[in-house]
């Protein structure tokens, strides 16, 4: 039975997605880059497609945006790890993506970003 029950959690804690360690509050600073073509609180697409939601979902997914074929043939599920690559370097993860956004330099600001929008997406 307690070999049943480890295997159990075990298999729930490698299935559910990883969490920013970021800094929420300090990632809604940082995001101040990305409003203006992104929504996190909302399923409201703006410029770009709204990122509530985003974590767990497939890249090239969200109803009623026009997404580059790079972007919906990619085969991403976007995670804490496919976030973090996509965010420092749009154009070298996805080439051929439409997001004009060259990226976000200092790995704390990705780690930040992802944990404001992890906070974000589950109000």
């Amino acid at each position: 039975m307690r070999r049943i029950l480890l295997s159990v959690i075990a298999t729930f804690l490698l299935a559910a997605p990883a969490l920013a360690d970021g800094d929420a509050a300090k990632g809604e600073k940082v995001f101040g880059k990305c409003k203006a073509c992104h929504d996190v609180a909302s399923d409201k697409n703006k410029v770009g497609p709204t990122l509530h939601g985003v974590i767990g979902r497939k890249a090239g997914a969200v109803e009623g945006f026009k997404y580059s074929e790079a972007m919906t043939g990619s085969g991403i599920t976007w995670d804490v790890t496919t976030l973090t690559a996509y965010l420092k370097d749009p154009k070298g993860y996805v080439p051929g993506n439409k997001m004009a956004f060259t990226g976000l330099k200092k790995d704390e600001d990705v780690v930040d970003v992802i944990a404001y929008i992890q906070e974000a997406s589950t109000k």
